[in-house]
């Protein structure tokens, strides 16, 4: 995944509290196997009006210019509850987010969501209805994020937020889970040549 720090994007209001991971991609989408392709089944049953994805629902903010081009999502309380797939964050970022804003985030989502890329930004309620208001009526005027500063800029007002370290970390460099492990390498490698010169019976041969 492209690492991040600062971003600058359209935003889309989806200000709704709840919203859970079968309506971020329904359960249809769980067959896909590859991590590519999510994106186009993002909120699929708000976004058309067919079973086959080819009629786009023209009352839904992401298909309407120049939201269709938004990199980050301003949502209510308990965003991502549900179940704890991470082809939910997936979808959010092969959309384009890099970031969602929200009034609070379920748990598993909070983890899942950082190794993608995605920044987790809270807010308390009446700057997600200022940050909101200001998408809607301005709509095609950008707001910024900067994670190593803890800011959110939207026109002459500016937010602060506190990010997890560990989230953070893993947005700003690019990490998931396996980048992360193999940041510990050498001790791995240390603990397996020590672990099988006193254990030579487990050792395998390829």
């Amino acid at each position: 995944m492209k690492a991040w720090s600062k971003h600058t994007g359209i935003a889309a209001s989806i200000l709704k509290d709840d919203v859970d991971t079968d309506q971020i991609l329904p359960k249809q989408f769980m067959k896909l196997i590859e991590k590519k392709g999510f994106g186009e089944h993002l909120f699929f049953d708000w976004r058309y009006t067919d079973e086959s994805g080819k009629i786009p629902n023209p009352e839904f903010i992401l298909n309407r210019n120049p939201y269709d081009k938004a990199s980050i999502l301003i949502s209510g309380a308990n965003f991502g509850c549900g179940s704890s797939r991470e082809h939910a964050p997936w979808a959010i970022a092969g959309f384009g987010f890099k970031a969602v804003i929200a009034k609070s985030f379920a748990d598993i989502f909070s983890i899942n969501a950082p190794k993608n890329g995605i920044a987790l930004i809270q807010l308390g309620g009446s700057e997600i209805a200022e940050l909101s208001e200001f998408a809607v009526m301005q709509k095609d005027v950008a707001i910024s994020i900067d994670l190593e500063k803890g800011k959110v800029y939207a026109g002459k007002k500016e937010y602060s937020f506190v990010l997890a370290e560990n989230a953070k970390q893993r947005v700003v460099n690019g990490w998931d889970d396996v980048d992360i492990t193999l940041q510990r390498e050498q001790e791995i490698e240390f603990f397996k040549t020590g672990y099988f010169n006193s254990h030579p019976y487990y050792r395998l041969t390829f």
